[in-house]
């Protein structure tokens, strides 16, 4: 058992750290910006909650922390009253906030100076995902951090997997949401395609799912865009905002992203739809529009 910390409370880090008391049998103490969900989480699964991330973290083994976006994690980490400011010589902090790998290596030398471990673990899974306690975490750091905290994660996770030094965590979580966009919209385009053909998009899914186009998101997401639902996790809003992170670097490094670009506009144009807390299978809904 050893002391924990989880920063954030969320629709994720909500399930994540009620996994790591009762899956991982620890020590657990929670905060939030929004006081209430942590006494809400004390409420229902013990522990602890504090008022600010600097008293969550202080004696934490572990601190782990799911936020918004680089600013969010600043101010918890190195912001007034952030984690790192009373982090012990030798605790680990677990970034599973999606973010960018610059700050993911600035925060990494930062806990560094300080003796501290850091490692940037984007996750993916979804909410569902996260409940379930079967997320995959992309990993950024030292081995030797790395191989400390594994078996802490894996309270959460199915698979948790060093991806290189700092940053890797949350490039490789980059590579991820590439992936996601382009089956997104691909899927969006045959099952519209389908229904317009007047085929019977169950059966054609459940032929086509069995051979070289079968993937999570068809398996997943095919039979509820065809009825235009989109109540299922992951929102345009987040998916944007991760967009975002992976066009910048992607301005930095060279790479070409011509399908990932122009997918993220068709998000752009659900949101003008009003479909901003829509999941991210709500691209189809701009092909079925009439």
């Amino acid at each position: 058992m050893a002391k924990v910390t989880f920063l954030g409370l969320g629709v994720m880090g909500y399930p994540m750290a009620a996994h790591l008391m009762h899956k991982g049998g620890h020590e657990v103490t929670v905060y939030n910006r929004t006081a209430a969900k942590a006494e809400k989480w004390v409420a229902e699964h013990g522990g602890a909650m504090a008022l600010t991330p600097a008293a969550a973290a202080d004696g934490a083994d572990f601190v782990f922390c799911c936020v918004g976006n680089d600013d969010d994690l600043r101010e918890v980490t190195i912001g007034e009253d952030g984690a790192l400011t009373t982090m012990k010589e030798g605790a680990i902090f677990i970034d599973n906030t999606t973010a960018s790998a610059k700050v993911a290596r600035e925060l990494y030398e930062v806990a560094k100076a300080q003796d501290v471990g850091f490692i940037d673990a984007p996750v993916s899974g979804g909410q569902a995902g996260a409940e379930n306690g079967v997320l995959t975490v992309m990993c950024g750091g030292d081995q030797d951090v790395f191989d400390k905290a594994k078996p802490v994660i894996e309270a959460f996770a199915r698979m948790v997997g060093l991806m290189g030094p700092s940053g890797s965590g949350q490039l490789t979580k980059m590579v991820n949401q590439i992936c996601i966009a382009g089956l997104v919209q691909a899927l969006s385009e045959g099952v519209h395609f389908a229904k317009e053909a007047g085929l019977d998009v169950a059966a054609v899914i459940d032929v086509i799912s069995k051979g070289a186009a079968g993937s999570w998101q068809m398996e997943n997401r095919a039979a509820t865009m065809a009825k235009g639902e989109f109540e299922f996790g992951f929102a345009v809003d987040w998916m944007r905002k991760d967009l975002s992170i992976v066009l910048d670097e992607a301005r930095s490094n060279g790479a070409h992203l011509p399908v990932t670009a122009t997918v993220d506009q068709f998000y752009s144009q659900v949101q003008a739809m009003g479909g901003n807390r829509w999941d991210t299978s709500s691209l189809i809904a701009l092909l079925d529009r009439k």
